[in-house]
């Protein structure tokens, strides 16, 4: 009997040990670089390492930018997580946005990580929004470690991309544990790291260690249940996924817990299903330890920034600040004679209901209602930021119509401010005087200059509202060379005029079919936008005028043909092609009294007063 009794009792004993050797080692590490240094080329790389794949699994390249949009332009948009085991322990990878843009994605995403990996490209060094997604990290109090990407470019100078970038983290208040940041060196698209970038090596283990080694892991606090939730998702089986990091205490399936809003106020709810990263997926668990990120099932009327705290003691916990919007565009309903011809969704509730479905994972967005029901003011960190949301909404299927982008003044103790951009202009030595002349009367200042080989970096100071429209000019005026980056600075007092578009526009005089033989014989009053045989209406801006007026033309007229004209007897029509507006070219171009027409096959620009005699009588 006594033997019978002393199994139990050693088995009692034992359990705790087993689920103390089930607590495994966790590094949570995001990723954060410029745009285009190759973050998800790395985390490709790190996947493959950690034999996330099978032998004969065809995966591809980018697999983490794995929307349309991400993988035509070439640009994270939103971040994504993916976990790797790697010598024992569990490295959950955060794939951050690179452009300032999306910083909203950045500063929520670094709540989740211990440490960060700064990825800089060993030819191009510390880019403006290096420095941006790096004061964030510092901010946070996250140990940096460095990876000089890239080392393989020609020209390249890795030693002083590491001493500028130890200037860079002093420059912004790194504390000197941060400022002791250990380095690799490599090329993510060649698969090697090492310390030395001399000595190629032939994996990217060095990287590895350096995260085991460096990057802290979790310190697991005592006290009550805590976790911050930093990220949505959505199932259509499931509902909404709350996503964050675990701070202290253990989380349960079917555990009720408190929900402490951003504003204070505690609501009861219940978690259904936990689930965990591992690989690409998420694994179902019956529960997490702290330090850990997981995706929580069943949770309702939650927002990004909320605690899920203990039901008899809830504490919250600090919530994510985000910075202000700087930009803002006018949506509305599509008005014109081809309303409802290409989307689904066209009504004012369909795209006030997609707008608050987006402010709630887009924390960096804002909308405020108008005057009129079928109007919203949406607000955001740039051009590049609203309009990758109105190219999603267009993909989905709806139709809808947007003003020109306003930069959002501020008082500042009673002087009117505006948002102010750090500039970077890399462009070849023999464009770069008609660029710094472009800048300068956009009231750009330049603040430095240097050479690196035959091309010229340049840095500006300029207000934000001089930047709409820039891009499209310093390509034209340096044959596309330019590369142009840009960052928000500050609020500073108006900065006076800043020139607009010198050309006025072509605007159609009748609704129908563009016809060769018309537009032929108006080419030389300047350059249209319709290609022949293309539907147009009225009060639709068909081209841009050589003078600075807007001129109403009909090109729907046909030739006249009787007994003296036949149709054959002129010479054929040399017709120039039409020029064709990406979405954020489109938004750039318009002026005050135009808007650009956003549906799912089309893009049209066209004047907000169709009629000649309206636009004539609500002269702006």
């Amino acid at each position: 009997m006594t033997t019978f009794v002393s199994n139990p009792l050693r088995n009692t004993t034992f359990a705790p040990s087993k689920k103390r050797r089930e607590f495994m080692k966790i590094k949570n590490i995001a990723i954060i670089a410029h745009v285009d240094h190759g973050k998800t080329t790395l985390v490709d790389k790190i996947m493959h390492h950690c034999s996330l794949f099978r032998e004969n699994e065809q995966s591809g390249e980018l697999i983490l930018d794995n929307n349309d949009l991400e993988r035509e332009r070439g640009i994270t948009i939103t971040s994504k997580n993916v976990s790797v085991q790697y010598k024992g322990t569990k490295i959950n990878i955060i794939d951050t946005p690179g452009h300032a843009d999306f910083g909203g994605e950045v500063e929520r995403v670094l709540n989740m990580a211990d440490g960060v990996l700064l990825l800089v490209d060993a030819f191009e060094g510390p880019m403006p929004q290096t420095r941006f997604v790096l004061q964030k990290a510092i901010d946070l109090g996250l140990k940096p470690c460095v990876v000089v990407n890239k080392v393989d470019k020609e020209n390249c100078t890795p030693d002083e991309v590491h001493e500028s970038i130890f200037d860079l983290m002093f420059e912004l208040g790194a504390e000197e544990w941060q400022l002791d940041f250990p380095a690799v060196y490599g090329s993510a698209k060649q698969n090697w790291m090492s310390t030395d970038w001399r000595k190629p090596t032939d994996s990217i283990e060095p990287l590895l260690d350096m995260v085991l080694e460096h990057i802290p892991s979790f310190k697991v606090e005592e006290g009550s249940l805590q976790m911050l939730i930093t990220s949505l998702d959505f199932s259509s089986f499931t509902g909404r996924i709350a996503i964050g990091r675990l701070q202290r205490g253990v989380l349960k399936e079917g555990l009720q817990v408190a929900l402490v809003k951003r504003d204070g106020t505690i609501v009861k709810t219940k978690i259904k299903e936990i689930h965990t990263f591992e690989g690409m997926g998420r694994k179902k668990v019956t529960e997490v330890q702290p330090g850990d990120i997981c995706a929580l099932v069943g949770l309702e009327g939650f927002e990004i920034g909320d605690t899920i705290a203990d039901l008899e003691n809830p504490e919250a916990l600090q919530t994510i600040s985000i910075d202000e919007p700087t930009m803002s565009m006018l949506f509305t309903i599509n008005d014109s004679p081809f309303f409802g011809k290409d989307g689904k969704f066209v009504t004012s509730r369909h795209i006030k209901e997609r707008l608050e479905k987006e402010l709630e994972k887009n924390l960096a967005l804002r909308m405020h209602p108008t005057d009129s029901a079928d109007k919203f003011m949406v607000f955001g960190r740039g051009v590049l930021h609203l309009s990758v949301l109105i190219e999603t909404m267009r993909r989905e299927g709806y139709e809808l119509q947007i003003g020109q982008p306003q930069v959002i003044i501020k008082e500042v103790d009673g002087v009117k401010c505006e948002p102010v951009e750090e500039m970077t202009i890399d462009l070849p030595e023999t464009v770069s005087g008609t660029a710094i002349n472009m800048v300068t009367i956009r009231k750009g200042e330049m603040i430095s200059m240097e050479g690196k080989g035959d091309r010229m970096v340049c840095k500006f100071i300029i207000p934000s509202r001089g930047i709409i429209g820039l891009r499209n000019q310093l390509l034209t005026a340096t044959a596309g060379e330019a590369i142009m980056t840009h960052r928000f600075l500050e609020y500073q007092p108006l900065k006076g005029g800043i020139p607009e578009r010198q050309n006025g526009s072509l605007v159609s005089m009748e609704t129908g079919t563009a016809i060769p033989y018309s537009i032929d014989k108006l080419q030389d009053r300047g350059r249209f936008f319709v290609h022949p045989n293309e539907d147009i209406y009225e009060g639709q801006v068909i081209g841009e005028n050589s003078r600075q007026d807007d001129m109403t033309v009909n090109i729907t007229k046909t030739k006249k043909l009787s007994n003296v004209r036949s149709s054959g007897a002129d010479d054929k029509a040399k017709i120039i092609p039409a020029i064709k507006f990406s979405l954020e070219e489109a938004l750039e171009y318009i002026q005050k009294d135009e808007y650009v027409e956003v549906t799912p096959n089309h893009l049209r620009i066209r004047k907000i007063y169709l009629k000649e005699v309206d636009r004539k009588r609500n002269k702006l």
